[in-house]
């Protein structure tokens, strides 16, 4: 497929995952600039930027031939088919904070389709990671252990999350949707970081979470890694999963849950 073996891959993401995501651990306490990109709620550090270059860094090491997309800025054709996905820092604003849901993603595609990829959540102390057809994992105190997806089948007993864009009027009819939905289901989760979400419907934590305007950078990995886990990952109105609209979840749950959002969709 990609002339290397997927868990190979997989095991890179990981590795470059664990080692960023220890890195950012250290520097939490020392970040010296806070920027701000397509809106003032949008906030770029400079350990994003420090984090993405060691990603970038120590995957060309290993691999010169692939390409890159990172979240602040490295792209790179390549020439093997093979495109790394990162996003050295998901869920800056918790990282300012010193909220703990936030994670380095690795993700890797061939010929544009996901293969492989790893989310690493340092301040919880685990990780996961899959690669296509390899099942879902996560990895805590260096033990590696399947995950799988929720069976729940009802949106009454469902746990739903999601998050919000950094517009603020993208963010007015988000929470209209929210609100619309929240009688619909057990009740709403918004951690602030979209792959440590799609990881949670991975992992069951999560029956089921949707989002608007993700980038590949948020799915890459953590898409995969749920579809992995038995989540059935797609968009709204038979479109693929992409930058409009993201819904992840338990098999059993899937088609109620995009149902629900396509009913109560006002854009």
């Amino acid at each position: 497929m990609t002339g290397r073996p997927l868990r190979v891959l997989a095991d890179a993401a990981l590795e470059c995952g664990l080692e960023a995501g220890a890195f950012l651990l250290a520097g939490r306490d020392r970040v010296l600039e806070v920027a701000t990109k397509s809106t003032p709620t949008d906030v770029v550090t400079d350990m994003d930027r420090a984090s993405e270059r060691m990603l970038v860094e120590r995957i060309l090491a290993r691999f010169p031939n692939d390409g890159l997309l990172g979240e602040e800025g490295a792209e790179r054709q390549g020439t093997s088919g093979v495109r790394w996905v990162i996003d050295p820092l998901d869920g800056t604003v918790n990282y300012l904070y010193g909220l703990p849901i936030w994670a380095v993603s690795v993700g890797v595609e061939h010929n544009g389709a996901a293969v492989a990829g790893a989310v690493v959540v340092p301040a919880l102390g685990e990780s996961f990671f899959a690669w296509r057809g390899g099942g879902a994992w996560r990895l805590r105190d260096g033990n590696a252990s399947p995950i799988s997806a929720s069976q729940v089948d009802s949106l009454q007993s469902a746990l739903i999350g999601t998050g919000f864009g950094y517009d603020s009027a993208v963010r007015t009819w988000q929470g209209q949707l929210a609100a619309t939905l929240l009688p619909h289901v057990r009740d709403i989760r918004r951690a602030g970081a979209a792959a440590v979400d799609l990881c949670s419907v991975a992992a069951g934590s999560l029956d089921g979470y949707y989002e608007a305007g993700l980038q590949p950078w948020d799915v890459c990995a953590g898409g995969l890694i749920a579809s992995e886990a038995g989540a059935v990952v797609t968009g709204l109105n038979g479109a693929a999963p992409g930058v409009r609209d993201v819904v992840a979840a338990g098999p059993r749950l899937h088609a109620s849950l995009v149902s629900l959002l396509e009913c109560h969709d006002q854009r």
